[in-house]
């Protein structure tokens, strides 16, 4: 029951976790315009991933996408590609899980298999998640780069040079998201653990002897070396060869049977 219980859990998480990052790929607010020495401005900025947009203050907003991809910051780039990589493996991650689920029976395929399903799964949620959070941090990192270039620039008496940029909405999304997906991976390989079969977790060895079973009796006989001659008996007239005594030693005829 904790097996189907944790595993569960994880799909869930991992669901919450895959959703959030395609919404936060998808969201224009990955940098807003800094309000701090302007508060009051006829036209807020913000850009995303994939386009930027101006608000004005009567309400009209106006969109424009980037219609260039050698023009764009190798970073910025790299920021795209990370977030689409972490989308397309939770997706498949959760394609992967649905028929690994203890709870849905597909025909007739054994818990190793869906333990190897769920381990699969799960390894996917936390590549995705990583991919996200590293995603969102370089983005973050190049805003904080910037914002403090522009600042500099504001207190040379260049405050007319460039906007600046702080943190939108989609970065926190973006963290949250990558954070429930690498929760949800673990959760699914703590869950592969429960679903192993116990004879496929504990394999017995059997030795067995090279040499043959030798048995061994307690009494009053001695134990032979082996190498004795054997005992001939001969039958003749007069004349009998006794066998070999207990003790070791040979008996001979004596005068009388001769006679």
């Amino acid at each position: 029951m904790s097996v189907t219980i944790c595993q569960s859990m994880g799909f869930v998480v991992s669901a919450l976790g895959i959703g959030g990052i395609i919404a936060s790929t998808c969201m224009d607010q990955w940098s807003t315009q800094d309000l701090y020495n302007n508060p009051v401005t006829a036209v807020f900025n913000y850009q995303g991933l994939w386009r930027t947009c101006v608000r004005e203050s009567s309400g009209f907003t106006e969109c424009r996408g980037y219609f260039t991809i050698l023009g764009l910051p190798a970073m910025f780039q790299a920021v795209r590609a990370l977030m689409i990589v972490g989308i397309v493996l939770g997706i498949l991650g959760l394609l992967v899980c649905i028929f690994a689920l203890k709870c849905i029976r597909i025909g007739s395929m054994e818990d190793s298999a869906k333990a190897n399903m769920t381990l699969t799964s799960g390894i996917m949620f936390i590549v995705a998640g990583l991919c996200a959070i590293t995603g969102v941090s370089v983005f973050a990192n190049m805003l904080v780069t910037n914002f403090w270039m522009s600042t500099a620039n504001m207190y040379q008496g260049m405050q007319n040079v460039q906007n600046r940029y702080t943190f939108g909405s989609a970065l926190f999304v973006g963290w949250v998201s990558g954070g429930l997906a690498l929760v949800g991976g673990i959760l699914m390989c703590l869950a592969c653990r429960g679903l192993i079969p116990e004879e496929s977790r504990y394999k017995a060895v059997s030795y067995n002897a090279s040499g043959r079973n030798i048995s061994y009796r307690t009494g009053p006989y001695k134990v032979g070396s082996g190498y004795e001659p054997e005992t001939k008996i001969r039958k003749g007239a007069g004349y009998e060869e006794a066998a070999q005594s207990e003790d070791g030693r040979r008996s001979y005829p004596s005068k009388h049977d001769y006679v």
